[in-house]
């Protein structure tokens, strides 16, 4: 892509229900190559990309890189629940598979929303308090959950490379839901930090998705 914002079929999604600044997503040139810019400023959004129709398992590919982590985050707390980087896949989980509460909560966020939102949400995130390999439910919905792949050990202003089986993470987060692997929505890369009202940077690069 040209350097600037992110073109279509890629979004960018704020909070839904809240209006809250967007984080910034932005092609930019960085050395002697292309990558995807990151900057959360007190603020939400994702960069979505939707797939089509009848997508299934797939491998997942991307490499990214940490400049500035955010102070107070702790993703145990609904006020610490702030991410510097993710990158997310979502599914379409039946409303079916889900509780009564859960199933009505989303119901309902789709309604007041008007947008499509996915049954199952898989966050792969970089976490500077937790031990990476940690998966937990997002504080504030159990409709997603995070995976920490890198933690505080992993130097900053380094590239990290990253190849993730969805099929087999989802099965890890959501299988005392379903024990069957549900359509492939799209992906999105996101940051925010709206509950610690801190800030972030980072950068993407090289997203792949292949069949398995």
């Amino acid at each position: 892509m040209p350097e600037g914002p992110p073109a279509a079929p890629w979004r960018v999604v704020g909070l839904p229900m809240k209006r809250k600044p967007l984080t910034e997503f932005s092609i930019v040139q960085l050395g002697n190559e292309r990558v995807l810019r990151v900057r959360a400023d007190r603020s939400y959004a994702n960069l979505s990309h939707s797939l089509a129709a009848g997508s299934l398992g797939y491998t997942l590919r991307w490499r990214w890189r940490l400049d500035q982590p955010i102070e107070g985050s702790d993703l145990l707390r609904k006020n610490g629940d702030d991410t510097p980087i993710r990158v997310c896949a979502m599914f379409d989980l039946s409303l079916q598979d889900m509780s009564f509460v859960e199933r009505n909560m989303l119901r309902l966020a789709r309604k007041a929303s008007g947008e499509s939102l996915p049954g199952a949400t898989l966050c792969y995130v970089w976490d500077q308090k937790l031990a990476a390999g940690t998966e937990l439910p997002n504080a504030f919905t159990q409709r997603i959950h995070y995976l920490v792949l890198n933690s505080a050990g992993t130097p900053l202003l380094q590239w990290v490379s990253h190849t993730r089986d969805l099929r087999a993470d989802f099965l890890r987060s959501f299988g005392t839901e379903s024990s069957t692997v549900p359509r492939l929505l799209g992906i999105l890369v996101g940051a925010d930090a709206d509950n610690t009202e801190g800030a972030s940077l980072a950068y993407v690069g090289d997203i792949s998705l292949m069949e398995q």
